[in-house]
């Protein structure tokens, strides 16, 4: 009998390249997928303000009963050079964040909807301005939510919006879309 059940689980299993990719992810560039079906994957984060670059990394699963949930987490650092803000006065600074969120999805066929919450640590540096403002550092809240679809003939559109919880931070909350087609 446990042979039985042994051979049905076999049969069950679908290879690592044939599992879906989770509906939060990017697909941008995968890194590893584990036979246990975890992926991992990264990318270089590049802002259209030309202020901020710096990296994400995700990674994520579907849980063995079910084909619709999907569970991760992110890794996300940006550095961002003179950067203009109004918050105690107009000025110039630099800021530097390192954070995490937790990620959740469901995808119903081709498509996916997820949301993500989190936390970054940030510091910041005056460049010009005021004497009064001085290297200040903190924590800030992210929370975030996509969409993904995924069509027949193999592109991914994915529509993204995140963000920070900081005045100081307003230049990293973002709303991307984007085509992927992976080969």
């Amino acid at each position: 009998m446990d042979t039985e059940r042994a051979e049905n689980q076999a049969t069950d299993f679908k290879p690592s390249s044939q599992r879906p990719a989770p509906s939060f992810s990017t697909l941008s560039q995968e890194i590893v997928r584990l036979d246990n079906g975890l992926l991992l994957q990264g990318d270089e984060v590049h802002t259209p303000d030309g202020y901020t670059s710096g990296f994400r990394l995700t990674a994520g699963f579907t849980p063995v009963p079910s084909d619709g949930l999907d569970l991760g987490a992110e890794l996300r650092y940006r550095e961002s050079n003179n950067v203009p803000t109004s918050v105690g006065g107009n000025h110039v600074q630099d800021v530097t964040s390192f954070g995490g969120s937790l990620i959740a999805g469901l995808r119903v066929g081709a498509f996916g909807l997820y949301g993500k919450t989190g936390y970054a640590q940030w510091s910041s540096d005056p460049v010009t301005g005021s004497q009064q403002i001085e290297t200040s550092s903190g924590m800030a809240r992210i929370q975030g939510f996509g969409a993904r679809w995924l069509a027949d003939d193999g592109w991914i559109g994915q529509l993204e919006m995140e963000e920070i919880d900081h005045p100081l931070l307003e230049h990293l909350n973002m709303v991307t879309a984007s085509v992927h087609l992976p080969f």
